[in-house]
């Protein structure tokens, strides 16, 4: 087997090795980062929403509150005020999604759906989780979903959640009394949750990945051309040729130049001891014919 062979053998099964764990590595790297991208995203979402409920709490409802009851306003309702601003980045971002999902929701639109209904209960049995986050599959593609619970921790909420009797009768007009009731002072109704399509974060961190692997493989192709020509030239020419010359000292022919001695490395010693010993051999020759 010829050295420059098992040089490149021995090379590939390194670079091998190398590739497929760089490969390994750097996917999961990439995917992590595209998921922490998208979580980004989605606890941004969350806060616009904590955000929309605090103004509508603070500052909208004090302003609406001196109209009276004759009327009930749903703009009054915090939840109501966040779906809301959603509804508008919805129109513009059809694949991102808010909502607040309750299992006996006043406004038919915010009922919870099956996979929303799991969430629900799970914050209702683990009342000390205060996160949640998970993937799912959606018409658009997988979907990165945040939810955190919805917990009645103000009394002033059972106004209109306690009974029907003590709720608002201008609620009661727009909504009917059959849904919206019974709830109880930290008891957790329901989820806010929010949905981040994961597509396109994905398809740059496969872009970025496969880039990544064509670098690796463009780099391995050049480093493997500039060892095989550094090894032909610095090592297998000059064995070759040093090989040419034992040929001819084994067959008799004694009187050829001398291998070069230049350098220092091993295949210059390598000469400077064949040098030698031809020079050994040409000695005991004369020293017969005499």
């Amino acid at each position: 087997m010829r050295l420059v062979f098992k040089f490149n053998l021995v090379f590939l099964l390194v670079f091998g090795l190398g590739f497929g764990a760089s490969a390994v590595f750097s996917k999961a790297l990439l995917e992590r980062s595209a998921r922490e991208s998208v979580l980004q995203d989605a606890r941004l979402i969350m806060e616009s929403a904590l955000a929309s409920r605090a103004y509508t709490s603070h500052q909208i409802v004090p302003l609406l509150s001196r109209l009276g009851d004759a009327e009930f306003l749903p703009q009054t309702v915090p939840a109501f005020g966040a779906t809301e601003q959603f509804n508008a980045l919805h129109e513009k971002f059809p694949d991102f999604a808010y909502k607040e999902a309750t299992l006996n929701p006043t406004n038919p639109r915010d009922r919870a759906g099956d996979w929303e209904v799991d969430i629900v209960n799970t914050f209702r049995q683990y009342t000390g989780q205060k996160e949640i986050v998970g993937e799912r599959e959606t018409p658009s593609g997988r979907s990165l979903y945040l939810g955190m619970p919805i917990t009645i921790n103000d009394a002033a909420c059972l106004t209109c959640h306690s009974t029907v009797d003590a709720a608002p009768k201008s609620m009661i007009r727009r909504y009917g009394s059959a849904n919206g009731f019974g709830w109880q002072l930290h008891e957790t109704v329901g989820a806010q949750l929010v949905s981040v399509p994961m597509a396109l974060p994905m398809a740059h961190a496969s872009t970025a990945f496969y880039t990544l692997l064509g670098s690796l493989a463009a780099t391995f192709g050049a480093v493997f051309v500039v060892l095989n020509v550094m090894l032909m030239m610095i090592v297998v020419r000059r064995v070759t040729k040093l090989a040419a010359l034992a040929d001819e000292v084994s067959l008799g022919k004694i009187d050829g130049p001398d291998f070069p001695e230049a350098g220092a490395d091993e295949v210059s010693r390598l000469a400077q001891s064949f040098n030698r010993m031809k020079k050994s051999v040409v000695h005991a020759i004369k020293m017969l014919d005499e």
